[in-house]
């Protein structure tokens, strides 16, 4: 914490400058709030000082309020932790200061750090600043008088697209707006702030307080017509997330009864709002994937992460060739192997659309987008392959196939070449067991689409070397993927945990529940899609050889269902042929085909489960839970078995990985905040009601039984497998 601190110095002009120094970027952390308040004091009482210039040291101003903070009072459920700043500091001490203080904005001013911007009498910024309240991210609102200030400052229309998108904006757009009052080079920042600031001191320039301004609200009419359609719109688009609504009610409160009322609502809010399950779930979410970085043995050693700067990818099919895409477009050079000419056309085209693709939305610029299509080159033997850093194989799932890939790859590739796997299901011990080079085997699971899906997933074995570990780690961050290390087992962490996913609905179904109702339920908690619209989308292929996997690996708890095979007797690929459970038309949402529905009931037919022949009643709650605790169930399993370092690993894999709602959590979290002995209590139930696939976990039972959370640390396994 030596770092850590709030310095002050006094120049001959007559200005204090104050600075934030807490590295890496200036968080709002307890003892800096305190250094703040006793050295803006002290300046308020020094005569020898005229005006005041807050900024940041090391070129960011502040990144906003330390998160850790959160984490303490979930921790505890002691609001009190939180320090009193909105209305004690950036009201009273700052806004309401006797002398003009002018903020000195560089690098970023997020959350906390633009609330304390605009409690002072002008922000000068340098250029490409980013400027946000991304507190909603975090299932809070602004809580130092950002909900009051922002629209009083941007114009309400403005500050609820800020607020409620949690996007930042940069200094350019902030100066157009009246957020930023000059953009000057940081060279000359302190400098052209000084001057700002004694000019306010003299009267030369405008002394202003954003909480008291109403110029940029409008009439109280319009105002509430604004807040009523972005209720509405919130409604549509986050209809599970609190703090938008609530964040509207207080930007309304200041704009009914003035801004004074609306920072002592947003105060007692606040304090309301952090102890929520949406917040306690954002926030673990948040830190989850801070921590999924360090690995134990691996990034605690004094191991330094070599440069990948040349990757060869073996297949161009979906997979190989949205890898390939993310790599070109992060300057990592690639070669892409194929067997025929045919092929590699087809990959490289694919290749090009989605660089293509990524332009035309924005996200790359024209000149990247050519550079990143010149650093891919198609090959059709291992001749390239003598001076690359990794190899991904990314074929079909074949065995003795990619075992041959690995035979010719560890010939054609230098001794240094990390021989990654892009398999979601096969074992990797029996991929690289022909192979003398057993350490520097190593899985690189991508998730579909590839370029686009967050999630990497570094699957190692008992041989595979720690650099191998974090190389591949380091080449993840560099393609900005978030990489979380695993133990190596069939399905790997998330896949494997998710198995029971779509078992769980099919069960449903041969148990007389309508599919339809299943999806509308699922997507109501948050996911993107229920579980039968999403086989639509990855093809019936797909369920098949990856159900075949499953049962071979846990034949005591798989639900076998005819459906799928029904469905493709019939004609039927789901999405790929316009066909599946939904209807899919170009142009419109994909509509229920109510002509799946007599196939459903063959398959009913078939398996014969439901009880005297009739469909089970349940409710919505209890079909949430059917499908969902058995994936809890396969979570304590992989967690009992050491799979993931942490369970917060498998929290943020499930959201990354598998779209589980961000806000509940992830998948261990949200089960605990459910209740480990509701969830084992149920499973028992409905074991002893429809048969093994619900039978609960012995880790699951220990834990319900003792009452111990199924987040807490395991006690240390001697076979951890993503520890080794």
């Amino acid at each position: 914490m030596s770092q850590s601190r709030v310095i002050m110095e006094v120049g001959n002009d007559g200005v204090a400058v104050i600075t934030i120094s807490n590295p890496p970027v200036n968080a709002l952390a307890i003892p800096i709030i305190d250094g703040l308040k006793d050295k803006f004091a002290e300046a308020t009482r020094r005569n020898d000082v005229k005006a005041i210039v807050l900024t940041g040291k090391g070129g960011r101003f502040s990144g906003g309020f330390d998160i850790n903070v959160f984490q303490k009072v979930h921790g505890t459920g002691d609001v009190s932790i939180m320090p009193d700043v909105s209305v004690e500091f950036v009201t009273n001490a700052v806004e309401d200061c006797k002398k003009p203080i002018v903020a000195a904005v560089e690098g970023l001013a997020l959350g906390g750090g633009l609330e304390f911007a605009m409690g002072c009498h002008a922000r000068i910024a340098a250029p490409r600043a980013q400027l946000g309240l991304p507190e909603l991210s975090l299932g809070v609102i602004p809580g130092f008088g950002g909900t009051q200030r922002l629209p009083r400052l941007v114009g309400l229309s403005k500050a609820i697209e800020m607020m409620l998108s949690s996007k930042p904006i940069m200094s350019e757009e902030g100066k157009k707006l009246g957020l930023i009052d000059a953009i000057v080079p940081s060279e000359d920042l302190l400098k052209v702030s000084r001057a700002w600031a004694l000019d306010i001191a003299e009267r030369r320039k405008p002394w202003l307080r954003s909480l008291y301004r109403t110029d940029k609200i409008g009439s109280l009419s319009e105002a509430r017509e604004v807040l009523r359609i972005a209720r509405q719109q919130a409604k549509k688009s986050a209809p599970n997330l609190p703090q938008h609504q609530i964040c509207l009610d207080v930007i309304e409160e200041g704009i009914v009864h003035g801004g004074y009322s609306g920072v002592l609502k947003e105060v007692k809010v606040f304090k309301e709002i952090v102890l929520s399950d949406t917040a306690r779930g954002l926030v673990h979410v948040f830190l989850s994937q801070r921590a999924t970085s360090k690995v134990p043995n691996v990034t605690d050693v004094g191991l330094k992460p070599r440069q990948v700067k040349k990757v060869a990818i073996i297949g161009g099919g979906l997979m190989g060739s949205g890898i390939a895409t993310a790599l070109i477009m992060n300057n990592i050079s690639v070669v892409l192997k194929e067997v025929n000419s045919e092929y590699l056309q087809k990959g490289i085209k694919t290749i090009e659309a989605n660089v293509r693709g990524l332009a035309t939305r924005g996200k790359l610029t024209k000149d990247k987008a050519v550079k990143a299509i010149s650093m891919l080159k198609g090959v059709l033997d291992y001749a390239e392959f003598k001076d690359v850093d990794m190899v991904i194989e990314a074929v079909i799932e074949n065995v003795p196939l990619k075992q041959k890939i690995f035979s010719e790859i560890e010939k054609a590739c230098p001794p240094h070449c990390i021989l990654a796997t892009n398999t979601s299901t096969i074992d990797l011990n029996l991929i690289g067991e022909k192979i003398k080079s057993e350490d520097r085997v190593i899985g690189a699971h991508f998730f579909s689409p590839a370029h686009l899906m967050p999630l990497l997933e570094i699957v190692r074995t008992q041989k595979t070397s720690p650099q191998i570990i974090l190389d591949l780690m380091t080449v993840g961050k560099v393609i900005k993927k978030v990489p979380v290390v695993v133990g190596n087992c069939t399905g790997f962490a998330v896949n494997r945990t998710f198995f029971p996913y779509a078992q769980g609905a099919h069960l449903l179904v041969n148990l007389g529940v309508d599919a339809f109702r299943i999806d509308r339920i699922i997507s109501n908690f948050g996911l993107p899609m229920g579980p039968f619209q999403l086989q639509d989308l990855a093809g019936y292929g797909v369920a098949m050889a990856v159900g075949k996997e499953y049962e071979k690996a846990f034949p005591d708890r798989v639900f076998r269902s005819p459906l799928v095979e029904l469905l493709i007797k019939d004609g039927r690929n789901g999405k790929n042929n316009g066909k599946g459970y939904y209807i899919y038309e170009k142009g419109s949402k994909p509509k229920p085909d109510p002509s799946v529905l007599p196939i459903i009931e063959e398959s009913r037919r078939l398996t014969n489960i439901m009880p005297a022949g009739k469909p089970i009643s349940v409710t919505d709650k209890e079909i949430l839970e059917m499908i969902l605790f058995p994936v809890v169930n396969e979570a304590c399993r992989v967690l009992d078995e050491g799979i993931v370092v942490r369970a917060s690993d498998l929290d943020i894999a499930s959201v990354l990985g598998m779209s589980f709602p961000s806000y509940r959590g992830g998948i261990v979290f949200w089960a605990d905040i459910v209740g480990a002995n509701h969830v084992y209590t149920s499973l028992k139930k409905w074991s002893e009601m429809y048969g093994g696939f619900y039978k609960p976990s012995k880790f699951l039972e220990e834990r319900a039984i003792k009452g111990i959370p199924l987040s807490a640390p395991a006690t240390p396994c001697a076979t951890s497998k993503s520890r080794l």
